[in-house]
């Protein structure tokens, strides 16, 4: 198989649940010599993000996008261990999903991402309070702070977030930058935050030129 039908492949166990099948096609990419960060993003990555529109439409329900999800974590599993983490430590960052919010996936996505290019990241969970949030950024000194949210209902949340971090102090010795479906630049700039990523590769990119 090509390049892009072993991506393929890697989608449509995803968006089919197949647990099992997305560790083997995980296994072929690396062996194909697939670099295992484009297997993740362009592969495993893009069928939750059909499954994540078939979700919104209802033509899947939790028990898919369940399943769904124990495939992508298969194929990560796979892949993630073969990704090439740099021995310099780029910066430190916390990430979380808003509280009120329990999606994770595209979440978990970024901190791979971000752990293989060298960042030490503290990933505190989804459906987090503001206060965990403000108080591991304090913890750790961190250089960047990573809100997620996937609900409209949610996002606000991370306005919540920013403002205890200025009632606290915290804001200036942090960069925050925000991603999930709902959000936009537009949103990031009303709320304060200092950036906005559309997904786990820009999130690289975006915090590499944060600390730099």
């Amino acid at each position: 198989m090509s390049e892009q039908e072993i991506l393929e492949q890697l989608a449509h166990t995803v968006v089919e649940g197949e647990e099992e099948t997305a560790g083997v096609i995980a296994q072929q990419a690396l062996d194909a010599g697939i670099d295992p960060g484009i297997a993740i993003v362009n592969g495993l990555a893009k069928g939750m993000e059909t499954v994540g529109h078939y979700f919104e439409s209802q033509r899947y329900f939790l028990p898919e996008v369940v399943l769904a999800s124990l495939a992508f974590q298969a194929g990560v599993k796979v892949l993630q261990p073969h990704l090439k983490a740099t021995a310099v430590k780029t910066g430190v960052v916390v990430l979380g999903t808003v509280q009120g919010d329990t999606h994770d996936i595209g979440k978990n996505l970024v901190a791979i991402m971000l752990g293989a290019a060298g960042f030490e990241v503290h990933d505190v969970g989804r459906d987090v309070p503001p206060e965990v949030f403000a108080a591991k950024v304090k913890e750790t000194r961190a250089n960047i702070l990573g809100l997620s949210a996937l609900m409209t209902t949610s996002m606000a949340g991370m306005k919540t977030v920013i403002d205890l971090l200025k009632k606290e102090g915290l804001r200036e010795q942090v960069k925050i930058m925000i991603g999930g479906a709902p959000v936009s630049e537009r949103y990031a700039h009303e709320i304060g935050a200092d950036a906005y990523s559309v997904d786990a590769v820009s999130a690289v990119r975006l915090a590499q030129s944060l600390v730099s």
